[in-house]
């Protein structure tokens, strides 16, 4: 019996062979591509929403997650980054949690595409509460006047700008400078426009003022 199947199943085998590749060929030709299904996975930024107003972020998560999907081949093909969102609501956000879960759910994808995978499967995100701040402007000169003449005296005008920032960050010696103005043989008065410099990186103009006004005002030693 057992030599019997032995020759059943190895006599002209290179034929046998030859007609299970056709006929794989032939299943291929007349599926639907739409009904052969593939999966890939795509790096996607990760989309923060509804951050309440009382509220900052302090420590940002990663920026990008990866989403594996699955749809038919034809329709996957077409399927990049810029098509699927990855949105965390912060709706309900609170100081104290750190750790966001990351679901399918939470994956935004064109029709017929599925999310299989999402990772990581949480982000590490952190908040502080938001606060507003009146910040002296200091302005910063650089050189030296011409000979015979001194600086009597420097004017900013606005000489306070609003700052705001996480509440954690911000410190009460804490002051905004202006950009360098050079002052070298400088011989009488002179009115300069001049950025503002923020402390620090994670603080922000409460308002669309920028820059300030720097006027240095020259008299004889």
């Amino acid at each position: 019996m057992i030599r019997y199947l032995r020759r059943l199943f190895f006599r002209n085998w290179a034929l046998k062979l030859l007609s299970v590749v056709l006929a794989f060929a032939l299943w291929l030709t007349l599926v639907p591509e739409e009904k052969i299904f593939s999966e890939k996975t795509l790096d996607v930024p990760l989309e923060i929403r509804n951050l309440p107003a009382e509220y900052e972020i302090v420590q940002q998560p990663l920026d990008g997650i990866d989403v594996t999907l699955r749809a038919p081949n034809r329709l996957l093909a077409q399927v990049a980054p810029p098509d699927i969102q990855v949105v965390l609501n912060l709706q309900r956000a609170t100081v104290n949690q750190e750790d966001y879960p990351l679901n399918p759910d939470m994956v935004i994808v064109p029709p017929n595409v599925k999310v299989v995978r999402v990772l990581p499967n949480k982000v590490h995100l952190k908040l502080d509460r938001s606060k507003e701040v009146i910040m002296e402007v200091t302005p910063v000169l650089i050189g030296k006047v011409k000979a015979g003449m001194k600086i009597e005296r420097v004017e900013v005008v606005p000489s306070r700008v609003f700052v705001r920032g996480p509440e954690s960050v911000i410190k009460p010696g804490d002051r905004v400078r202006t950009s360098p103005v050079d002052v070298t043989e400088l011989a009488e008065t002179k009115s300069f426009d001049a950025d503002l410099i923020l402390p620090k990186p994670n603080l922000r103009f409460a308002t669309g003022l920028t820059r300030s006004e720097v006027k240095v005002i020259i008299a004889p030693k």
